[in-house]
């Protein structure tokens, strides 16, 4: 009789943020902003979370202790039969290995490669598209019949 009116109970949730540690730039959190609602039912939902430490290098040397994770998320829903209450649970584990990011500064002739990537491509590009529209155009206009007027 206590578990009567587990299944009324709503155990929708925002979750605004969720981090273990300062925030670098780049990273991505991915339970930021979550919304889970429900409407017509009741249940469990788990969060399990990976968190992995890592270590963020500045170009100027400085490094920023922090963790990054990532999450797989189950819900299960309540039944007449169960005997349980509804729930939000976050179970985490830590990753015994540390993972490390560096900034690093692209040099100028990393620059100019790929600036001629980009222009070759694009005249390699502009090259096969005049062939073809010269091809198209000729078998065109050689298909046609020429009214010749003598």
């Amino acid at each position: 009789q206590i578990f009567d009116g587990s299944s009324h109970v709503n155990v929708s949730h925002v979750i605004h943020r969720l981090s273990f540690g300062p925030e670098y730039p780049g990273i991505h959190n991915p339970l930021d902003d979550t919304s889970r609602i429900l409407h017509d039912t009741s249940g469990t939902f788990k969060y399990y979370i990976k968190v992995v430490p890592t270590e963020y290098r500045y170009l100027s040397k400085g490094v920023l202790p922090t963790n990054q994770f990532s999450v797989t998320e189950y819900f299960v829903p309540i039944r007449p039969t169960d005997r349980s209450w509804p729930a939000v649970y976050f179970l985490y584990d830590l990753s015994p290995i540390t993972v490390t990011i560096r900034e690093e500064r692209r040099n100028f002739l990393h620059f100019i490669t790929r600036l001629c990537a980009v222009l070759g491509g694009t005249f390699a590009m502009t090259g096969m598209l005049d062939r073809w529209m010269y091809r198209i155009i000729e078998s065109i206009s050689s298909s046609k019949p020429r009214s010749g007027m003598r």
